[in-house]
């Protein structure tokens, strides 16, 4: 199983990804970087905000000290491709989530070791050295996100109307190859002799905090900073939807210390749609007027 998914995990993303890239054009990414504010924002939210309140929930809930380090661990690692769907299901700022994840999936090979480093200091008693391969981040981002993106903005920019036509029916499928792959990587995590999320009943209540309340907190934080609606409920679901896939690889693969990942398995079962919940009522309830804004 594990070896099928080594090969059917980025498979399945670049398709997502292709085709969330069907739904944009160029000009989309032109104005996230002609008008930077809300990607360095989303980038500060996912890289700095993030782990910070991630360490406050640890202490805040007095877990054990291997759920302390989960809690930092999931905190620790930005959202990827499901940021991303949900993003393109609520018709937010598809271009600008696909940037920010572009941006810290490079970042990230900095900004772990260095989280991680300090959560063992804080958690554990013994010291662990996290080590990310910057190549191997970049053609992991480039043939997953990047490229497959690129070839979908060029597939809308030559045949709109093949796009148009299977644009709704897209909705679907995006969010089925997902939910499809995350379901086989849960079974393969049973397999492997991880416990039951059910016997864990006590993690769920910090694991659900640490996705709404930082929701929240993007989203009017950003707002405070003048970003428009679109982008404030963007930003919302970048910092709430954590890449638990990357959380579990790095406990389990990396780290390799035995119930590391039961937080990333937790947060992973329930976050992609109480994301899409908490997102979509933002986006319907929360909308203030708004002046005209370069954000």
């Amino acid at each position: 199983m594990q070896t099928l998914l080594n090969y059917l995990l980025p498979i399945a993303i670049g398709i997502i990804m292709f085709g969330i890239g069907m739904g944009l054009k160029a000009k989309d990414f032109k104005r996230v970087f002609v008008a930077p504010k809300a990607i360095l924002f989303g980038l500060f939210g996912q890289l700095v905000l993030m782990p910070l309140i991630g360490f406050g929930i640890a202490f805040a809930f007095q877990l054990d000290p291997i759920y302390q380090l989960g809690i930092v661990l999931i905190a620790a690692c930005p959202g990827g491709t499901s940021s991303n769907i949900v993003t393109y299901m609520l018709k937010g700022r598809v271009a600008l989530s696909v940037s920010i994840t572009a941006f810290n999936s490079f970042l990230i090979v900095l900004t772990i070791p260095f989280i991680l480093d300090l959560a063992f200091s804080f958690f554990w008693t013994s010291s662990k050295e996290v080590q990310l391969s910057m190549y191997d981040t970049f053609i992991e981002v480039l043939f997953t996100v990047l490229l497959p993106v690129i070839s979908g903005v060029i597939v809308q920019h030559y045949l709109p109307h093949f796009v148009e036509k299977i644009r709704k029916p897209l909705r679907y499928i995006l969010p089925g190859i997902l939910f499809t792959v995350f379901l086989l990587v849960l079974i393969d995590e049973q397999g492997n002799g991880t416990k039951s999320v059910a016997e864990y009943g006590e993690l769920l209540l910090p694991a659900l905090f640490l996705n709404v309340f930082v929701m929240f907190v993007g989203f009017y934080l950003s707002g405070w900073t003048g970003i428009n609606h679109e982008g404030k409920y963007t930003i919302a679901i970048e910092m709430g939807l954590q890449n638990s896939a990357l959380a579990i690889f790095l406990a389990n693969n990396v780290i390799q210390i035995d119930g590391l990942s039961l937080i990333a398995v937790l947060y992973g079962s329930f976050s992609f749609f109480s994301t899409l919940i908490i997102a979509y009522l933002m986006k319907r309830f929360l909308r203030k007027k708004e002046l005209p804004t370069a954000g």
